[in-house]
């Protein structure tokens, strides 16, 4: 796979992500999937990703500006940086109280392909910012 390949399959996943378009991300993920977070357990296959995205839409409505794509020479890893805009519709079990609280949140992710598709994506971003935003 190429660099330019690669690019462009993680930008149609984090398209998707901007459109809610949960099918449209799960189209861009190698059926042998894992998805790392910094806060919390790994994710492995699609079906427990598209568990994840749905409680998350729940939960956040979220908006992802600012994004940069890189890949390496082969297009077998990737990276993105991105601000998150968001706003904590729902109350997470173990977080504070949603009141509708708005934040902005610099993240990024990290990736591994094979054949065109995502293998894995891990992504970080910072929990007590987010709290503090937030209100926890």
């Amino acid at each position: 796979m190429s660099a330019t390949t690669a690019r462009a399959t993680i930008q149609a996943y984090y398209d998707a992500f901007n459109r809610g378009d949960i099918a449209g991300m799960l189209e861009c993920l190698h059926g042998d999937f894992a998805h790392h977070v910094n806060e919390g357990a790994t994710r492995l296959g699609k079906q427990a990703f598209a568990e994840f995205c749905a409680h998350m839409s729940e939960t956040y409505k979220e908006l992802l500006t600012d994004l940069v794509v890189f890949s390496n020479d082969e297009g077998t890893r990737g990276a993105a940086e991105f601000i998150v805009n968001g706003t904590y519709l729902k109350t997470d079990p173990g977080l504070p109280e949603a009141r509708g609280q708005t934040y902005v949140l610099p993240a990024g992710g990290f990736f591994t392909l094979k054949d065109g598709k995502i293998t894995r994506v891990t992504t970080y971003y910072n929990l007590q910012d987010w709290l503090r935003q937030v209100g926890g």
